[in-house]
């Protein structure tokens, strides 16, 4: 696995957990927003959480192809 490009499905899942962390990130701030009537404030925070969450996540999938 070392020194090797990764393949088609660990680049599709990485898009596909990316995304989904973003998603389950906006839509827990919006119905906290929506619960605690703080809007914008807990989108923005799920946003970054779930920017956070796909980022960690690429890191640990990409980092055993980039080891030499």
């Amino acid at each position: 696995m070392t020194g090797e490009a990764p393949g088609w499905s660990t680049l599709l899942g990485i898009g596909i957990v990316s995304a989904a962390t973003l998603a389950v990130g906006i839509s827990l701030g919006w119905w906290l927003d929506g619960l605690l009537h703080t809007f914008p404030v807990l989108i923005l925070v799920g946003i970054a959480l779930g920017i956070a969450g796909g980022v960690c996540y690429t890191i640990v999938q990409i980092r055993p192809f980039l080891k030499q």
